[in-house]
């Protein structure tokens, strides 16, 4: 038993080392940017040695992994709320956006920090690939929930819309992450407007045979 508890704390120490390295960095791109925060800079704001850093990630650019699995899980958990809600489909979509761009609208730094990542060829690419994936199988679950609900068209295929929303979100970002003028929530809010324009229920929409859906 005593073992077992040392190895309950051993493991949750190492949780929160890898939590406040994670925090720290996070603090420091959104205040000096991604290229500009060294790993020794994280580890100095995390007072944590430098050699621990790659205990947990293997360089800084894994920062970015991180990140998006932070981000699948908050979007796994607001598919979930979406289902267990009663809350009509176009006002819960109309603040997805924004929900799931919080922690990017601190700073363009990180955004253009996670499009370096997905431009990259390194493990990290592949990383990243997977877990965008998985993003729009989570995002083609709340459409068709939508879509069983009469709250979105059904003459496309769920996966279709889905894929069409997490590319106009991406680009809202990316835009704004090299403008970087005006709030990043208002942008996403005009976005849906008129998005949902295209999305909305039609009076005579019927399901159809599924098309290819690009990635």
């Amino acid at each position: 038993m005593a073992t077992g508890h040392i190895s309950d704390r051993r493991k949750r120490r190492s949780a929160d080392l890898r939590e406040r390295l994670f925090r720290s960095a996070l603090n420091l791109f959104a205040k000096q940017g991604f290229a500009e925060t060294t790993v020794e800079d994280i580890t100095n704001a995390a007072d944590i040695g430098k050699g621990t850093f790659f205990n947990y990630f293997p360089s800084k650019d894994h920062l970015l992994i991180a990140f998006s699995e932070m981000q699948l899980e908050k979007l796994r958990g607001l598919v979930t709320e979406a289902a267990e809600s009663s809350q009509p489909m176009p006002a819960f979509l109309r603040t997805l956006g924004v929900r799931m761009t919080e922690e990017p609208a601190r700073n363009p730094s990180i955004v253009r920090a996670l499009l370096q990542g997905n431009l990259s060829s390194s493990p990290v690419r592949e990383a990243m690939c997977v877990n965008h994936q998985r993003a729009h199988q989570l995002l083609t679950q709340l459409v068709k929930l939508g879509q069983e609900r009469g709250e979105i068209r059904r003459d496309l295929t769920a996966e279709q819309i889905a894929q069409v929303f997490r590319q106009t979100v991406f680009g809202t970002l990316l835009i704004w992450s090299v403008a970087a003028e005006g709030s990043l929530a208002t942008r996403m809010h005009a976005t849906f407007d008129l998005l949902w324009n295209g999305i909305a229920p039609r009076p005579t929409a019927e399901f159809v045979t599924p098309g290819p859906v690009s990635s």
